[in-house]
């Protein structure tokens, strides 16, 4: 591995982007989001990514600098149009909005179409508990996943954040609703690391350790049917609100040929507005007792979001490691630019 300080990789990664037409502010917010993904651990999610950007850039399917455009559809409901945007630029609007509609309607609700990869989710939840408000957020992926007793991609990996304020940290839940990320199992084809059995499929529907033939096959579903029902869902729920694709219509989070289809939801609930502050002192005790419950001091028990803050910190502390080659195409992409 490769250690590398979480500010140089900032610096580098915006460089690239503007170097490629990104705006400053466009460049620093997506940067800021890929480098969140190493530093929490989520190197699927992290600079990884960021040649498939960088090619998005050059073909015109991610447009800096136009903005979002907002409509509220009621007083709650807020519609989206992300313009091909930065994922996380139109997404940080988007929490912007509600969060501050929240404050006097008590929940509000955005519905985003035509951005790009938002990335991790844990972060947006973050930003909503930040406001002590409590976060959902949802997205939708490409079909990578099986269907529960089928073999072909038909699901996205729709995962699902939540975020619920504390006193201190928050509780923060990102999840997906498949065994693992597309973005996990091409870390271990590049690695030729072979996967945990029930992770993924090949071609012929064949539980697979080979990361290569995953590619070419399908991922699981988490929990069995249950996580299938519940991903299947979550694609129904995020499309129908969003007026975006479903299945194998969804594209352009790991491609450089197609335009976005999927969709994101928001949801902020003040919980001030709703009259339930009463309610967070006693969240505070269960998360506590939880952590506390086992018997043996020595046995380590992490509510969600406890995991990713220690590793954050650690990292931010003795940099950030990466794989050779995810530190070496990085720095490709930015002496390209440089020449």
């Amino acid at each position: 591995m490769v250690i590398v300080e979480a500010s140089r990789l900032r610096e580098v990664v915006t460089s690239v982007l503007e170097c490629e037409g990104a705006t400053t502010d466009d460049a620093t917010t997506q940067a800021e989001l890929l480098v969140e993904g190493d530093l929490r651990g989520h190197h699927s999610h992290g600079v990884r990514r960021l040649s498939v950007l960088v090619g998005r850039l050059r073909n015109g399917l991610v447009r800096s600098g136009e903005g979002p455009v907002h409509r509220w559809r009621t007083d709650a409901v807020l519609d989206v149009d992300g313009r091909s945007g930065f994922g996380p630029v139109v997404a940080r609007s988007a929490i912007d909005a509600i969060t501050e509609r929240a404050r006097t309607a008590g929940v509000a609700v955005a519905t985003v179409r035509n951005a790009n990869h938002i990335g991790m989710l844990a972060p947006y939840v973050e930003q909503i508990a930040g406001t002590g408000q409590i976060g959902i957020a949802l997205t939708t992926s490409e079909a990578l996943v099986h269907p529960w007793g089928g073999a072909r991609p038909m699901i996205g990996t729709n995962p699902i954040g939540i975020g619920v304020p504390t006193s201190g940290s928050p509780l923060v839940l990102d999840m997906s609703t498949a065994a693992v990320s597309m973005g996990k199992v091409l870390d271990h084809a590049a690695q030729a690391r072979p996967l945990p059995l029930g992770w993924a499929v090949d071609g012929s529907g064949a539980p697979t350790a080979d990361a290569q033939a995953a590619t070419r096959g399908a991922v699981s579903p988490f929990g069995g049917p249950k996580g299938y029902a519940l991903g299947l869902a979550l694609e129904v729920l995020v499309a129908t609100l969003t007026g975006s694709a479903l299945g194998t219509r969804v594209r352009g989070t790991l491609d450089i040929e197609y335009e976005c289809t999927k969709g994101d939801v928001f949801v902020a609930l003040s919980v001030e507005r709703l009259g339930l502050v009463h309610m967070l002192p006693a969240v505070d005790r269960y998360l506590d007792e939880v952590r506390g419950s086992d018997s043996d001091p020595h046995i380590r028990i992490d509510v969600p979001g406890d995991r990713a803050r220690r590793t954050r910190a650690d990292r931010l502390r003795s940099g950030i490691p990466l794989p050779p080659d995810v530190w070496a195409g990085v720095l490709a992409l930015k002496e390209a630019r440089s020449v």
